[in-house]
């Protein structure tokens, strides 16, 4: 076996390892995100707890941002630069249409109140586009 066949399978063993460490951090975050808004709702009333499953929350986003940092440094060149296209994508649509989605609402332009699910949601699918074109446009 010869030294870039075996670099190679080391780098894909990596980003395999790196990919799932992100993966299960993303996981969690969304959980411990799910307890802290529905905890209030449907299992506790007490504010402390609240706090508490607010930190826990942060934390574990900590986690994932590490996990994120972590994955990015062991890509290839090819796939860090995908990686970071669509980040700097997605960065600039949430900035531009959460300011515009939110000056809609202040300005009552919409009837309804500006929701940050809907920010969250864009942002993930213009992200996902942005890889799913990146990886078309440099393979």
């Amino acid at each position: 076996m010869d030294s870039a066949t075996s670099n190679s399978r080391g780098i894909a063993a990596r980003t395999r390892h790196n990919t799932v460490r992100l993966a299960w951090w993303t996981a969690a975050w969304v959980i411990t995100l799910a307890i802290a808004v529905f905890g209030p709702q449907f299992i506790w009333e007490s504010k402390g707890i609240s706090l508490a499953a607010i930190l826990l929350n942060v934390a574990t986003g900590v986690g994932m941002i590490v996990a994120n940092k972590r994955h990015l440094d062991g890509l290839d060149e090819l796939q860090r630069k995908i990686q970071l296209e669509a980040m700097g994508l997605a960065l600039g649509v949430a900035l531009v249409a959460g300011l515009a989605y939110s000056t809609l609402d202040i300005s009552n332009v919409i009837s309804g109140d500006a929701e940050i699910s809907f920010l969250v949601m864009l942002i993930g699918l213009t992200y996902l586009i942005s890889v799913l074109i990146g990886h078309r446009k440099y393979k």
